[in-house]
């Protein structure tokens, strides 16, 4: 008689191999050659239910044949936890639906709670399951984990594709003929310190760069303003990074930097400058200050300076955004900016596959908050407003004497 070593051992051998069916026919065979017994000596070899076992047993003695390609009866088996608790799908539903975001008509929805915290709640209400099991059910029910994703840019102003098209004509005009289109805007003001910086970046394994386990500094925690001029046709960046305030002086001032260092040299012959920059900010087009420090810049150049904004909330249209930020902020990704001269250093080294070159320098002066322009100083500019919406399109010119 086979001892019930040699029964784990044969049946080892073959059990990797077999599905749930053949292991329950096997073990019921075995267990009736041995006898008396057979099924308990066979349920310890090879872990089988004595109960399958004694399943199996009946299959054999009924003969029954099951269809093709299944391995149990159709309905056998453990049952779906919707089958022994019925209405856990409504209990979820009702959790979910006051956070769920979007039409409630969608075939697609997603739920901002954890699945840790329903399976919690479920169980209070006495529909006992794991965190696992509520996931298998969202993704039955067709939701999914998302993010946010910025596409809503408020009410769109009923010019808004009218003034992408000036725009867009103005800028071919000025091309065209030769002279500089710059787009203009300030990057994120950035945390001078050893604070965490967004991305990653190569480094020997298990071994992150360690920084504050915060981002809450003082207010005299030091912090940098890059303004950024892109140069459309040249695919030229210039980046003045300011450590007192992103003030209309700051902004001007950044565009005279980038005049002085690099305008003047490629665009020798230039009369004018057209600039595209946002609807708000430092360079938004209510900022009094923006248009009288343009006028003294023009004033000192002798260059007419046309301004064309782009509608509110469309900041992302702006060139700059895509073409010169973009690139410094993927350069820069999971550094700590611990110093200016590491923002310099950064900045200057961004580079793209395209040939982008970055010129970066870093401004110390001081540019105060609060400056009023009097109704009287507005009136001296020599500023002309073009018949489409003025307000976002003017042109300011050299004053006679100056």
């Amino acid at each position: 008689m086979e001892t019930p070593a040699g029964l784990q051992a044969k049946l080892a051998g073959v059990w990797p191999l077999l599905d749930e069916r053949t292991r329950r026919l096997m073990a019921a065979n075995e267990a009736r050659a041995w006898g008396r017994g057979g099924i308990s000596e066979v349920s310890r070899a090879c872990g089988l239910s004595r109960k399958a076992i004694a399943k199996g047993i009946k299959e054999i003695d009924v003969g029954a044949a099951l269809p093709a390609g299944r391995v149990r009866q159709s309905g056998a088996g453990r049952k779906t936890i919707t089958d022994h608790d019925p209405r856990i799908t409504g209990a979820l539903e009702r959790l979910i639906d006051p956070d769920t975001r979007g039409d409630p008509e969608t075939p697609l929805r997603w739920t901002c709670k954890s699945t840790r915290t329903l399976a919690a709640q479920l169980t209070r209400q006495r529909h006992p399951i794991s965190h696992m099991k509520v996931a298998q059910l969202l993704h039955a029910q067709r939701y999914s984990l998302q993010g946010n994703r910025k596409t809503e840019e408020g009410s769109d102003h009923p010019d808004r594709d009218a003034q992408f098209r000036h725009i867009n004509t103005q800028v071919k005009r000025n091309l065209a003929k030769g002279a500089p289109v710059i787009s203009v805007d300030t990057k994120k003001k950035e945390l001078i310190g050893n604070y965490a910086n967004a991305g990653r970046q190569w480094l020997p394994e298990k071994k992150p760069a360690k920084v504050q386990g915060h981002d809450f500094p003082d207010p005299d925690v030091p912090r940098a303003y890059p303004y950024g001029v892109y140069d459309i046709d040249r695919n030229k960046g210039f980046v003045n990074v300011g450590t007192d305030h992103d003030t209309s002086a700051f902004a001007v001032a950044s565009i005279r930097g980038w005049w002085r260092h690099e305008g003047r040299r490629l665009y020798p012959g230039a009369k004018n400058i057209l600039i595209t920059a946002d609807a708000g900010g430092s360079n938004g087009w209510r900022r009094r200050l923006w248009k009288l420090e343009l006028q003294a810049l023009a004033d000192e150049t002798d260059l007419s300076i046309t301004v064309c904004h782009f509608p509110p909330g469309t900041s992302k249209w702006n060139k700059i955004e895509h073409r010169l930020f973009s690139f410094i902020s993927s350069n820069w990704r999971g550094e700590p900016l611990r110093d200016y001269e590491t923002i310099v250093q950064l900045i200057s080294r961004t580079v793209t596959t395209k040939g982008l070159q970055v010129t970066c320098r870093l401004d110390r002066r001081k540019y105060p908050t609060g400056r009023k322009v009097t109704d009287e100083e507005m009136q001296r500019l020599n500023l002309q407003c073009h018949k489409f919406h003025g307000e976002w399109n003017y042109t300011i010119r050299p004053r006679v004497n100056g």
